[in-house]
C-alpha cells in the first residue's frame, strides 16, 4: 500500500513472439504498447468512450492477438518463396576455414538476386546451337537377337569391384555392362571398393536405384542381385591384369573360355580398361547405362532436385567444379598461388610424398601452368566469367572439396561474384546430416546440381568434369564452359591488357568451347560418354559441322 492508501497500478504483460513484433511496422507498435496522449478538455467528452475501451486490457489483448495473426500470415505467405538474406562469404573468413552461413540466409540471398538481375542484360545465358542433334539408341537387329540368347543363359556370372569416387566408380561400372555384354554373362551388381580416404562404405544400392538399373537394361544383359545358390560355392576366378584399352575381341579371346569353365569371373582394375572405339551397338550400350540405367536412389535424386530447384527459383544459374584441394594441388605438381607461404606448404609435401605426383617431374609449376595443365584457381575462374559476360548478380552453385587455404582461397570470386553457394549453404537443417560421413553421397547431390545448372564449368577436367559434360550434351547440349586454359593463361599474366581487350580476347578462345556438338571421331580415344555423337545423338536436321 503507499502512503496515501491507494493500491498500487497493476501491469499486464502478455508473451509475443519476436518474429510477429518483427513483422509490425513501428506506427503499429507505438499505437499498441504506448498510452495515448491526453487530450485537450474540448476533447475529453467526446472522445471518453474511445479512450476507456483503448485502455481496457481486453481491448488491448484483442488488437494484439489481431497483430500477431496478421503478422504469422504475413511470414507464412512469405516464406513459400525463398526469403531474401546476405550474400555468403560476405566478410572474410578465417584462414584454412570455409565459413559457412545459415541456410536461411543462403536460401533468401536467392530471393533478392532476382530482382536485380533483371536489370542486366547478358548474353552469358544463351544456349550454344545443338544442331539439329537429339539421343538416338536403336540397335541394330543382330544384337536384339543375340540379347535374347544371352537372357536366358544361367551358366556365366561376372562380378566386377570398382574403385575411386562415386564418379570413378560410375565410369568402370558403364565399361563393367558392356564386358558382361561381351562375355554373355549375367552381371552381379557390382560391388563398390571402401575407399580408405573418405571412409565411405556404401553399396551400390546405397548410391544407385537397382531395380531401375535391372529393368532400364534387361534386354542387353541380365542384372542380379547377388550370385545364385548354385554358383555361391564356386571360388571366382580373379583377374586383375586387364591391359588399358582392351578390344572385345582381346575380352573374349582371354577370359571366356575361362570363365565358361569356372562359371564366375571376378574383375578388379576396370579404370579406362576397356577400349573407347567399340562397334556402335557397344557404343550405344555405353549411352544406355550412363544417361539411362545409372540413376541415383531415390532419396539422394529427391533431396538433389530439392537443392536445384532452390538454385533455380529465381533464374538461371551456374555451377562450378572447382578443384581447389590440396592433393590437387599436389598431385598435379601446380602451385595455388594464394601466398609463397601455402606454395611452399604443397612444395613440401609434394617432396616428401613424391609419388603422389601424376603430372611430369621434370616441369616446374609454372610451366606446367602455361602448358594448361594446372587447375584454374578462383581468381582464374572469376576473370573468365567475367569475361564471358557472366553478370555479378549470377547465382552461382559451387562442387568440390575443401579448399586449401579455406575461404581465402574463395575470395576472389565471392567479391566478384556474391551470390555463391554450396549444398551445405542450401541444405535445411538437418537434411544432409544423414550424409555427413558418405563422401560418395555428397559427391552425387553435387552431380545433381551441376547436370541441372544452366550453365557448367569444371576448373579442371576430371571424372565429374567429363561426366557432367557427356550428360548435358545427351540432353541437348546444355552450356558447357571448356576452359582453354593453354592459349589464355598468356593473356592472365599480361597486366598492361586493358579489361576490354582481355574480354574480347577471351571470347574469341572461346567461342567454340561452350558445349556445341562435337564429334567423338574427330579425335582418337574419345569416351562416348563424354562425347555421344555420332553413336548416341543422331541430326534430325539439315543443320551440320561446318
Amino acid at each position: 500500500m503507499g502512503k496515501d492508501g491507494k493500491k498500487p497500478k497493476q501491469s499486464a504483460y502478455i508473451t509475443v513472439p519476436s518474429e510477429i513484433i518483427n513483422s509490425l511496422s513501428s506506427t503499429s507498435l507505438n499505437s499498441l504498447l504506448l498510452s495515448p496522449k491526453k487530450s485537450s478538455s474540448s476533447k475529453k467528452t467526446i472522445k471518453h468512450s474511445y479512450y476507456s475501451s483503448i485502455k481496457n486490457p481486453k481491448f488491448l489483448i484483442f488488437s494484439l492477438f489481431l497483430f500477431s495473426f496478421l503478422g504469422l500470415l504475413t511470414l507464412y505467405y512469405n516464406n513459400l518463396t525463398l526469403p531474401p538474406l546476405t550474400p555468403s562469404f560476405a566478410a572474410p573468413p578465417p584462414p584454412c576455414e570455409h565459413r559457412r552461413v545459415s541456410s536461411a540466409v543462403a536460401v533468401a540471398n536467392l530471393a533478392t538476386v532476382g530482382i536485380e538481375e533483371k536489370t542486366e542484360t547478358t548474353s552469358f545465358w544463351e544456349q550454344p546451337e545443338d544442331l539439329g542433334y537429339r539421343p538416338c539408341m536403336e540397335f541394330s537387329e543382330g544384337y536384339g537377337n543375340e540379347g535374347e540368347e544371352i537372357k536366358k543363359d544361367r551358366s556365366k556370372y561376372l562380378m566386377v569391384v570398382v574403385s575411386g569416387g562415386m564418379n570413378q566408380q560410375r565410369n568402370q561400372i558403364v565399361d563393367a555392362v558392356v564386358i558382361a555384354r561381351i562375355l554373355g554373362a549375367a552381371l552381379v551388381a557390382p560391388v563398390l571398393q571402401v575407399n580408405l580416404i573418405w571412409g565411405d562404405e556404401s553399396e551400390f544400392s546405397d548410391i544407385f536405384d537397382l531395380e531401375h538399373f535391372k529393368r532400364v537394361l534387361a534386354d542387353d544383359v541380365r542384372i542380379v542381385s547377388s550370385l545364385p545358390s548354385t554358383h555361391l560355392r564356386t571360388r571366382p576366378l580373379e583377374e586383375s591384369q586387364t591391359p588399358l584399352h582392351a578390344s572385345p575381341r582381346w575380352i573374349r579371346q582371354h577370359y571366356l573360355s575361362r570363365l565358361r569353365r569356372n562359371g564366375v569371373l571376378l574383375l578388379r582394375g576396370l579404370d579406362s580398361r576397356l577400349s573407347k572405339d567399340l562397334p556402335s551397338d557397344l557404343q550405344k550400350l555405353r549411352c544406355k547405362v550412363a544417361f539411362h540405367a545409372l540413376k541415383f536412389a531415390p532419396h539422394i535424386q529427391q533431396l538433389g532436385n530439392m537443392i536445384a530447384e532452390r538454385m533455380s527459383s529465381k533464374g538461371p544459374y551456374v555451377a562450378l567444379h572447382l578443384r581447389l584441394e590440396k592433393d590437387v594441388w599436389i598431385r598435379t605438381g601446380c602451385s595455388p598461388g594464394l601466398s609463397p607461404d601455402y606454395d611452399e606448404l604443397v612444395n613440401n609435401e609434394r617432396k616428401q610424398r613424391p609419388k603422389l605426383l601424376t603430372a611430369k617431374s621434370n616441369m616446374t609449376a609454372h610451366d606446367r601452368k602455361l602448358a594448361g595443365l594446372c587447375p584454374l584457381n578462383a581468381q582464374e575462374v572469376a576473370r573468365l566469367l567475367k569475361a564471358l559476360g557472366a553478370p555479378k548478380s549470377a547465382r552461382i552453385y559451387w562442387a568440390g572439396g575443401q579448399p586449401f587455404g579455406g575461404g581465402d582461397a574463395l575470395l576472389p570470386l565471392t567479391r566478384e561474384f556474391p551470390f555463391f553457394y554450396n549444398k551445405e549453404d542450401l541444405a535445411l537443417p538437418g537434411e544432409l546430416q544423414p550424409l555427413a560421413d558418405r563422401a560418395s553421397f555428397m559427391a552425387a547431390i553435387d552431380y545433381i546440381v551441376c547436370e541441372k545448372s544452366d550453365v557448367f564449368m569444371a576448373s579442371h577436367g576430371g571424372n565429374m568434369g567429363h561426366a557432367i559434360q557427356g550428360h548435358r550434351a545427351y540432353a541437348g547440349h546444355k552450356k558447357h564452359i571448356t576452359p582453354n586454359k593453354r592459349h589464355m593463361l598468356p593473356y592472365f599474366l599480361n597486366s598492361s591488357l586493358p579489361e576490354t581487350e582481355f574480354n574480347n580476347i577471351v571470347r574469341e578462345l572461346h567461342r567454340d568451347s561452350l558445349g556445341q556438338p562435337e564429334l567423338r571421331t574427330s579425335k582418337p580415344g574419345r569416351d562416348v560418354t563424354k562425347y555421344p555423337v555420332p553413336e548416341c545423338m543422331c541430326n534430325t536436321t539439315k543443320q551440320s559441322f561446318s
